[in-house]
């Protein structure tokens, strides 16, 4: 089908208001939030139903045209980089948030809601959507679910995958499927539902979810530990969970990511800690207060040189957006920022730390370090200049050692970020070939013409 023939279907199918065309268009809609990654689509449609969704598929699978899926573009993986052209699908029309249901404690939400509009909302009933992304105010429900985002309440609350009941989505045929709903339980048949959040785009299009929804904590209490050695810092975390307590949060910072929060928010992080410990306890008044004192007993067990309780709410945004600065601090050291996804078992926590901190000082790049400590998902994020071909060669390099370690750690390749393109040449590594073909197989069964999201997760199918 001729360029001009698609575009043409497209606006009768959603209207030409909703069909983008022009060169400064196309390229907003050519990269995501991922370095080194941008490929011009031939055209950005926006569709309003989920009947428009299926058409569009019909008409794209008929003529084997590629379609990448995409919400606000915030994930870090070139998820939604159109690598070979064809239709971007911009989800973000679907922006309602249905239904809450009370007596089962579910919401009907359509994909492009924003994660963190689901939780205001909600908040009246007082209820929380637990997954708690870095980009909670940006990120769209449908990509977090395509990505099976975790975030900072991971450690406690579980990630994406835990609160998605059910699905409606639209097959690369334009078939329109419903997965899962509002059981608790349901074992009949193959978990599709489970089978598709995680997916990136490669199986299907979400157009709207029921989400899992539960009682927020009825007091928090959080504090900050200061560790002179990584090594303490690694070790108190396992120390915390081995006492039996599970934080809501529980965060790493190392000391380059310290010195430049500190450096552009000036909110007092002491720069010369080799790392700190974010920790925050929730529940009921009486447990989260035993919890705290459990959690301070292990801090000072292992070598906590200074912990500060929050001394109120104020205090308390200060230090966990502290937190959340981290990526964008680093961010503002050099032009190109690479953050990096790998998860290691908790106990080995200081060995990967240690891991890159080897591989930022023998390929000479900088690496600053934070993450979800509690369940072991790291961000090794790299600064560099990709304009710079020999720095950039350092950079690629050093990934290697840290994907490696990762893997060699018992450890996987994301914990929340997604593969998309940047980690496909590790898969193998920590897939084997058995367990790629088996997932390339999935991927031919359902999309058979390889049009949702080609070259991305799997490779070339």
């Amino acid at each position: 089908m001729r360029k001009e023939e698609l575009i043409e279907n497209l606006k009768k199918i959603v209207g030409d208001q909703y069909v983008q065309t022009d060169p400064e268009d196309l390229y907003a809609y050519s990269y995501d939030a991922t370095p080194g990654h941008s490929y011009m689509p031939d055209v950005v449609v926006s569709p309003g139903t989920t009947e428009e969704v299926s058409k569009i598929m019909k008409l794209a699978n008929e003529n084997r045209i590629p379609v990448y899926t995409r919400g606000s573009g915030t994930n870090l993986s070139a998820g939604t980089a159109p690598l070979k052209g064809g239709i971007v699908l911009l989800m973000l029309r679907f922006n309602k948030i249905i239904d809450v249901d009370l007596e089962n404690l579910i919401a009907e939400v359509e994909a492009g809601v924003i994660v963190q509009d689901i939780n205001d909302y909600i908040a009246q009933f007082g209820l929380i959507y637990p997954p708690d992304p870095g980009t909670v105010k940006t990120a769209s429900l449908g990509g977090t679910i395509a990505e099976n985002s975790g975030g900072l309440r991971g450690l406690k609350y579980g990630i994406t995958k835990n609160y998605v009941q059910g699905l409606e989505v639209v097959l690369a045929n334009g078939d329109i499927l419903h997965t899962g709903g509002k059981n608790v339980k349901d074992v009949s048949g193959y978990d599709m539902t489970k089978l598709f959040t995680g997916s990136e785009g490669t199986l299907c299009i979400v157009t709207k979810a029921y989400l899992k929804l539960v009682p927020a904590p009825e007091a928090q209490k959080s504090m900050v530990a200061v560790f002179d050695t990584i090594e303490d810092a690694g070790r108190a975390v396992s120390g915390i969970i081995a006492a039996k307590i599970i934080p809501a949060t529980l965060e790493i910072l190392d000391n380059a990511t310290i010195r430049t929060v500190e450096d552009f928010m000036h909110v007092g992080l002491p720069t010369d800690a080799d790392a700190i410990l974010l920790i925050e306890v929730d529940g009921h008044p009486v447990i989260v207060e035993d919890d705290a004192k459990k959690v301070l007993a292990v801090l000072k067990e292992n070598n906590a040189r200074e912990v500060t309780l929050a001394r109120d709410a104020e205090h308390k945004q200060q230090l966990w957006t502290a937190r959340r600065m981290a990526l964008p601090c680093l961010a503002k050291l050099r032009p190109t920022t690479f953050v990096e996804d790998a998860t290691v078992p908790r106990s080995k926590i200081p060995a990967f730390l240690n891991i890159i901190k080897k591989a930022a000082k023998e390929h000479n790049v900088t690496i600053g370090t934070f993450g979800h400590a509690g369940d072991g998902n790291m961000h090794p994020t790299i600064v560099c200049d990709l304009r710079d071909e020999e720095e950039t060669k350092r950079v690629r390099a050093a990934m290697d050692d840290i994907f490696r370690g990762a893997v060699e750690l018992g450890g996987t390749l994301s914990g929340e970020h997604g593969i998309g393109l940047g980690k496909l040449p590790w898969m193998e590594l920590q897939h084997g070939k058995e367990g790629m073909e088996a997932m390339r197989a999935i991927k031919r069964a359902l999309d058979p013409n390889l049009i949702l999201n080609p070259g991305k997760l799997l490779g070339e199918c």
